[in-house]
């Protein structure tokens, strides 16, 4: 039971409480307690890939929260909330509408590297405390800009206000946005709304990509239940190693995986950079080559128990 678990994370439900179904399904399918983890938030409000990590795939969550991630969201103009979504209060409010040829002319603005200010309600320590305790108390929070990367930023549908599509201003636009970690797409959806002279909120939000991960891999929490009251939830897993499919494997002897497993430094000639190291079928390392081409140094980077 080590590997990936990738959830369709339903509205409504935590990524905390999405792990403890997991943990809950194991125990149901017979399969006893196994430590459980997720890589990569989702707030109640956002449905979507859900990678959870069970076993030794947890040593590989902190990866997954550093890989890209693909979101579809919808912006609804004209009020912009606490929160920034549909949970807050109504802290602002315009009349103007964008039209369609403005929304697609400013897009180009928030793609590539880009700064941002995080939601004042998102987990984000502020001395120590989370923004969202600091905003829910209503104290002044200050956040400051980080720099992330759009990669990409497209439409995918609008809903009209008006006679004719093109020119009549939009009530709400659906995007598509590829983004590396640390970005909001809450704040996206607001400086995007600011942009185009008005204001707005995220009323749908959907991650359709985590890393190696999509849609076509996740299930239904009522798939998972029904597979763990079968005792088929092993066949619901995809195995460690597909949380790595993007880098390349490197074969050792078993002497060579031995030595990795007691943390020594092995000495070859593999191109520089990280590597899964492989003993036959068996992960052994996330290791990482580096040094000279004639004697490169490979370290381990995580070790696994298999």
């Amino acid at each position: 039971m080590h590997g990936w678990i990738i959830l369709d994370k339903p509205h409504g439900l935590g990524s905390t409480q999405a792990v403890s179904a997991v943990k809950r399904a194991l125990r149901v399918s017979g399969a006893g307690k196994w430590k459980v983890g997720h890589g990569g938030t989702l707030d109640p409000l956002a449905t979507g890939v859900l990678p959870i990590a069970v076993g030794e795939a947890t040593k590989l969550a902190g990866r997954m929260l550093d890989s890209d991630k693909i979101y579809d969201f919808t912006v609804r103009f004209g009020v912009q909330t606490d929160t920034l979504d549909l949970e807050g209060r109504e802290i602002a409010a315009s009349d103007h509408r964008p039209t369609l040829a403005e929304v697609e002319a400013i897009l180009p603005r928030f793609t590539g590297p880009i700064e941002q200010a995080p939601p004042a309600y998102s987990a984000i320590l502020i001395d120590g405390r989370r923004a969202y305790d600091l905003a829910r108390k209503g104290e002044d929070v200050e956040m400051k800009t980080r720099a992330v990367t759009v990669h990409a930023l497209v439409i995918k549908g609008q809903e009209a206000e008006g006679p004719e599509i093109g020119t009549r201003g939009l009530a709400s636009v659906t995007l598509r946005a590829h983004v590396s970690k640390g970005t909001y797409i809450r704040s996206l959806a607001r400086d995007i709304a600011l942009a185009l002279g008005t204001v707005g909120h995220v009323t749908m939000l959907r991650r359709v990509k985590a890393g190696p991960f999509t849609l076509e891999s996740a299930i239904s929490l009522d798939k998972l239940d029904e597979a763990a009251r079968g005792g088929g939830i092993a066949q619901l897993m995809l195995p460690l190693t597909a949380g790595l499919d993007d880098i390349p494997a490197l074969a050792v002897s078993p002497d060579e995986a031995l030595a990795l497993r007691q943390g020594k430094v092995l000495v070859g000639k593999p191109h520089t950079g990280l590597m899964l190291a492989m003993e036959g079928a068996t992960p052994v390392a996330l290791v990482e080559s580096s040094g000279p081409e004639t004697l490169r140094e490979i370290r381990v980077v995580r070790g696994f128990n298999l």
